[in-house]
């Protein structure tokens, strides 16, 4: 997860006027946050369908290799499936948010921003493989779901009196575990512990996206100057981008039809 600097609190000093500049200002701040984090969903969307459709054909002419009856590979589609190639199309994103956390403090709003935007292209070529995996309708049904419960989970960690903070230790020991599940069911491939990581999946991101709304909206401070404030918006838009991808991952394995 991506981890962008904390303990910003929003600063009140008495003052009716004072407090509703801060909450203007939060506002105005959050709904950048989340036009960022849908940008870069748009970005990711357009990407994955746009390779789906160069990588596959149902034309034996434009054919290099056959997936199933009707449907078959490009050259295309074989180097970014099927080839050693494809190792560097699902570790590239890895190594452009290692880098984005890395260089945030150094590198310009501008710049950062464009990261991002790189970063959400490389997910959707990433994640353009679902395609072959699950049918297009269970994709964008698990989708539709995974936007109302982010939203829910959001507006939750967003409108809660309750301090979350006590749950980032759990969420990030949880994270882990998963992680170390995941690697061992690699050589395992047990269908009954794929079933479980899924489940546990879910709920870990559902509450990362409660958590990290309510740390981001915690981030903001009215007297950050505006170069500060966009590093911290288009940081905590990486975040619940994350959130939301991992949440569609693992839903789409417990609600996707495999094709």
């Amino acid at each position: 997860m991506a981890e962008p600097i904390r303990n910003y609190q929003t600063r009140a000093v008495p003052g009716a006027g004072v407090d509703a500049s801060i909450d203007q200002g939060l506002r105005a701040y959050m709904v950048k946050v989340y036009n960022l984090m849908g940008l870069g969903l748009l970005i990711t969307g357009l990407v994955a369908v746009g390779t789906i459709m160069l990588a596959t054909t149902a034309d034996p002419a434009s054919a290099v290799a056959t997936l199933r009856s009707g449907e078959m590979l490009t050259s295309f589609g074989v180097a970014i499936f099927a080839s050693p190639l494809k190792w560097v199309v699902i570790f590239a994103p890895l190594a452009v948010v290692f880098f984005m956390q890395a260089r945030m403090q150094s590198m310009s709003v501008s710049a950062l921003q464009t990261t991002f935007w790189v970063f959400a292209g490389l997910i959707g070529l990433s994640l353009s493989s679902i395609f072959l995996v699950y049918t297009s309708a269970s994709i964008s049904q698990t989708f539709f779901a995974t936007a109302a419960g982010f939203g829910a989970l959001s507006l939750y960690g967003y409108t809660t009196k309750r301090d979350l903070s006590g749950l980032g230790s759990f969420l990030y020991m949880g994270l882990i575990g998963l992680i170390v599940a995941m690697v061992i069911n690699i050589f395992l491939a047990s269908s009954a512990m794929t079933f479980a990581i899924s489940a546990i999946g879910v709920l870990i991101f559902a509450g990362f996206t409660a958590y990290d709304t309510q740390s981001i909206k915690e981030m903001y401070y009215e007297g950050d100057a505006t170069d500060v404030a966009g590093r911290k918006a288009i940081m905590g838009a990486l975040k619940l981008y994350l959130d939301f991808i991992n949440l569609f991952t693992f839903l789409l394995q417990f609600m996707g039809d495999r094709r």
